[in-house]
């Protein structure tokens, strides 16, 4: 399976592997939000593309491409080339700097890097037929208010990902009570009372649950009072491929 990244740019940015690391997530006491699995495995399912040089923006709330000011910290050749104000009304345009292709099936899920918080303006998301497309995307973000934001060179502008979504349309969302299925609800009835049991150790400050800090159910893999087979397959650390260069 390969991702096939053709450069349109004589020098592009330069793409990498998710990082787990926010600094938001960073700053919480005991880097507290790492604990969070689905956190951490959403910020490393895809590759980032990274700034090739830092710049501001800014937005006096007008609806014209001109009411966008984008300035670079330093000169740079590709500067308006990379990043321009083409939609208007608050929305800044990156070029990633590159044709993606995905194998027959697959299409790419371009966003901004998951997790990753950045005020005053908000990536937009798109989903793209790249196993046929032959001209490449853009990546946006759009103002939510007027004023000034930062990007820093090397800081994830767009993450992508890939996704087999045509097959998304056969999937049936049905609502079931749990009643229909007593292994489930077994399995949940567990959970849910080791749950209540250990905040109520946390909130009476209990050393060993305090030492503890948090349960590791999902993190290991695990189904509480063994309720039934773990999953062979748990993921709980995602190192994807970094590019390597063809030719």
């Amino acid at each position: 399976m390969e991702l096939e990244c053709y450069p349109t740019a004589d020098r592009p940015p330069e793409i990498v592997p998710g990082r787990p690391q926010r600094a938001w997530m960073d700053k919480f006491a005991a880097r507290h939000p790492y604990r969070c699995l689905p956190l951490s495995m959403a910020n490393t399912t895809g590759w980032e593309i990274l700034c090739p040089m830092s710049f501001t923006a800014e937005w006096n709330g007008g609806v014209m491409q001109e009411d966008i000011t984008l300035t670079p910290d330093r000169p740079h050749p590709e500067f308006h080339r990379f990043v321009m104000s083409h939609f208007s009304s608050g929305v800044v345009t990156m070029h990633p700097g590159y044709l993606f292709r995905t194998p027959p099936g697959w299409s790419v899920l371009a966003q901004g890097p998951p997790n990753h918080v950045k005020d005053g303006i908000q990536p937009l998301s798109g989903l793209v037929e790249t196993d046929w497309l032959p001209f490449p995307f853009t990546m946006n973000w759009i103002f939510t208010r007027p004023g000034k934001v930062r990007f820093e060179k090397g800081e994830p502008f767009c993450f992508i990902t890939v996704i087999k979504d045509r097959e998304m349309a056969d999937f049936q969302p049905v609502i079931r009570s749990m009643a229909r299925n007593p292994e489930l609800r077994g399995q949940y009835e567990a959970w849910e009372k080791h749950r209540a049991e250990f905040n109520r150790r946390i909130m009476r400050f209990e050393p060993e649950a305090t030492k503890e800090a948090w349960q590791r159910f999902y993190f290991r893999g695990e189904l509480p009072d063994e309720t039934g087979p773990a999953p062979a397959e748990h993921v709980n650390k995602r190192r994807l491929k970094t590019p390597r260069f063809m030719g």
